[in-house]
């Protein structure tokens, strides 16, 4: 008979749908035990999400990964699933269609949160993976539909937003040529310093120190630059907490924003489902790290779901 309480927690996110499934040990005071960390490139808002519709082959998709997340929730008997959609679910018109079908063929419900929450959840992730001390930080999370900021330290969230302006959104909008043209990159930027006019003010007001990031562009980062330093045992298992100076994230952006599709493919340590989306992400990044006055990036490999695990171990 099956004791502990096991967890399943679900990130669906525009890009990628994360599983995490942990096992919770009796005595409270213990850490979770990570059964399983997997993760499948979804594109949820592939050929639709600047129209708010989730098109048909990543509605397809979508369906397909749940149902194997199920497969393997029922083979570790979980206890407790919970399951969360974020920016492309939140827009789509066909978003709660694909959550009643999820149900129908899965008996997963799907909560579909707002970007305030998912700011918020984003914090507490990251704050398990990287000691923010008393210092005021800035944190970006960079997801598909969404880019989540958040001014906080280790206690307190200072102030919070979520901006419709996710990488399959920055593509949609600006990666006109491959690779982007310098009229691309200055459009971009122009476009974020109006976008971004709340958190210029935010910064402004809280002084944060340094920028902490968090999802796929980060990690994909981390990945170029353990590459780059000949650590290919480092490619795909960042630390909670990675370091990547200055030098580096611009050693990075020079590549990627010069290089085209095949090149940055070419690139060790590239994600091929981020290739393109990467380029626009870092000028985003780039944009923050300059407007902002910012000494560096410490990516963290935690967000959403571990912020949702530490959430539940608190509750």
């Amino acid at each position: 008979m099956l004791h502990h309480r096991r967890l399943a927690l679900i990130d669906m996110g525009t890009n990628t749908f994360h599983l995490l499934i942990v096992e919770l040990p009796e005595p409270r005071h213990q850490e979770p035990v990570v059964l399983l960390r997997t993760k499948v490139g979804v594109k949820l808002g592939e050929g639709g999400i600047s129209r708010g519709e989730i098109a048909p082959e990543p509605y397809a998709r979508a369906l397909h990964t749940l149902v194997a997340f199920q497969e393997e929730i029922e083979l570790h008997q979980v206890t407790e699933v919970r399951a969360t959609a974020t920016s492309a679910m939140r827009v789509a018109r066909n978003g709660p269609e694909l959550v009643q079908e999820i149900f129908e063929q899965t008996g997963i419900r799907v909560e579909v949160i707002p970007g305030e929450r998912e700011a918020e959840l984003i914090a507490k992730g990251i704050r398990k993976a990287v000691p923010l001390g008393e210092a005021t930080h800035l944190l970006m999370d960079i997801g598909g539909g969404s880019v989540e900021f958040i001014i906080a330290n280790a206690n307190s969230i200072f102030w919070k937003q979520s901006f419709e302006i996710g990488a399959q959104r920055l593509l949609d909008k600006f990666f006109h040529h491959d690779p982007l043209s310098a009229e691309d990159i200055q459009a971009e930027k122009a476009y974020l310093a109006e976008v971004l006019a709340p958190l210029t003010a935010a910064v402004a007001t809280h002084a944060p120190v340094a920028l902490v990031g968090a999802s796929g562009t980060f990690d994909t980062l981390c990945d170029l630059q353990a590459a780059r330093a000949g650590q290919p045992e480092l490619v795909g298992k960042a630390a909670p907490a990675t370091a990547i100076p200055l030098a580096s994230f611009r050693a990075s952006y020079a590549q990627l924003t010069s290089l085209n599709h095949a090149g940055r493919l070419a690139l060790p340590g590239m994600t091929p489902l981020r290739a393109d989306m990467i380029v626009v992400a870092c000028v985003l990044i780039d944009f923050v790290l300059e407007t902002y006055q910012l000494p560096g990036i410490t990516a963290s490999s935690y967000a959403l779901k571990e912020g949702l695990l530490a959430e539940l171990l608190e509750g």
